[in-house]
């Protein structure tokens, strides 16, 4: 499935965060409660009435008066290049002013669905500006507060009302398995090795995304497509130079993709934007492989030692395979392809109803859940809904008793009985009763 991206572009101070923390608040499974991943997030997975969609946030960036010109266009390309529609964020109070048409005249080219938000709409006086920023000349205008939360329902109604039913990308059998990871870990380097590697490369399709290359090659007598997000550096474009939105250019091939492998540079070490387009594989549901490229380089560095740091780097991910290689010298290289077809084996997996509620059962029984308010839970039943990820609905009494540390330990004991190896575990939990999808 292909999810639509929408992109909040803006001057500095209109509240892009607010609104981009609102709308995430309402109906999104985040996972910002996990350890190892920063609060300071720039992406995440929006659900409204059905639709999922990629949300970015552009406001991250610190920007000085003496280069507003130069550094906005980093946030207006990346609306215009990533972005199928573009909520363009104004202040309501502060009212229409130059820097505004500087956004204007960058989303005038872009061809994109604009809709210009009109924040910090709380009282009368800024209700009075609102129709000044009719002068900008875009289709839709929607006065909002992300303060009080309001007209968001409007905003969101408008920002699907052109969505498809999601468009379906046709399985055509082969697994597709996309090289993801920070600029200059080795991607490229690894996508050639491994198709050296395995001699036989059958043909280069242009992805669905602009810049990114689909390559089918065959490994065991089977065909694999591997996606290369490292070939997509726009030459010229500005925004090359801010890291942080390397992994705005790897959703969408994120979401196209079966299983990610997550590429870090061994030698620079592990650092948090690693765990950003690692959390970003984890939104999605995806398998996982991590990846420590230049091995070679690491001298006398033990592989115990650095896996033992890779998983207190990664505490969200401890159930991912890491393999060591060098995709330059081509070492280890061959380890890859078999944990790319095992996890996405196991992310197929279905487990069978009555083994699953033994091992709840069991769970249970050996560590009830904590009382709350002299409450406590009583789990069902439960039953596997879905695949890629593996998608489970605990029955219980009252889901407000569910405690996160709680829900960790089921989902432990369910690993510990089911080879899941690479592929995340969903629990929901449904009050008895509730509908189960």
């Amino acid at each position: 499935m292909k999810l639509p991206s929408v992109a909040l572009v803006g001057r500095p101070n209109v509240g892009k965060s607010s609104i981009f923390n609102r709308i995430l608040r309402q109906k999104i499974s985040i996972i910002e409660d996990t350890p190892g991943i920063t609060r300071d997030r720039i992406y995440g997975i929006a659900n409204y009435k059905g639709y999922r969609f990629n949300l970015i946030d552009t406001g991250g960036i610190d920007l000085s008066e003496d280069k507003f010109n130069s550094d906005i266009k980093i946030q207006a390309e990346i609306a215009i290049d990533e972005a199928d529609v573009v909520i363009f964020v104004v202040d309501g109070k502060e009212g229409l002013n130059t820097n505004d048409k500087v956004v204007r005249d960058i989303l005038y080219k872009s061809n994109k669905k604009i809709i210009v938000a009109i924040n910090k709409i709380d009282n009368s006086q800024s209700k009075d500006n609102l129709f000044d920023f009719y002068e900008l000349g875009f289709e839709h205008y929607i006065g909002i507060s992300a303060e009080h939360g309001t007209n968001f329902d409007k905003l969101l109604d408008e920002v699907i009302k052109d969505f498809n039913d999601q468009d379906i990308v046709e399985d055509d059998g082969r697994i597709k398995f996309s090289i993801i990871g920070r600029p200059n870990v080795g991607k490229s380097s690894l996508v050639n090795a491994l198709l050296r590697e395995e001699r036989v490369i059958v043909s280069d399709e242009a992805g669905t995304t602009r810049d990114s290359i689909d390559t089918v090659f065959k490994y065991d007598k089977k065909e694999y497509v591997v996606i290369d997000t490292a070939g997509m550096r726009k030459k010229g474009k500005i925004y090359e130079a801010v890291e942080k939105y390397s992994l705005l250019r790897s959703m969408k091939s994120i979401d196209r993709s079966d299983v990610c492998v997550i590429v870090i540079n061994a030698e620079e070490g592990i650092i948090e934007h690693d765990k950003h387009i690692a959390s970003y594989a984890l939104e999605a549901g995806k398998p996982m492989v991590l990846v420590v490229n230049k091995w070679d380089l690491m001298g006398d560095t033990d592989i115990k030692t650095f896996t033992k740091e890779m998983r207190a780097e990664f505490q969200f991910l401890t159930y991912v395979p890491i393999v060591f290689l060098s995709a330059k010298e081509g070492t280890r290289v061959h380890t890859l392809m078999p944990e790319i077809i095992k996890v996405y084996n196991n992310s197929k997996r279905e487990l069978k109803t009555s083994l699953l509620n033994n091992v709840i059962r069991d769970a249970y029984d050996l560590n009830p859940a904590p009382s709350y308010k002299g409450r406590r839970l009583k789990i069902y039943y439960c039953v596997q809904i879905g695949v890629s990820p593996i998608r489970i609905n605990l029955f219980v009494n009252d889901k407000g008793l569910v405690h996160f540390s709680y829900l960790r330990y089921l989902e432990n004991k369910i690993r510990e009985s089911f080879d899941l190896e690479g592929t995340p575990v969903e629990l929901q939990f449904k009050n008895k009763g509730e509908s189960g999808m």
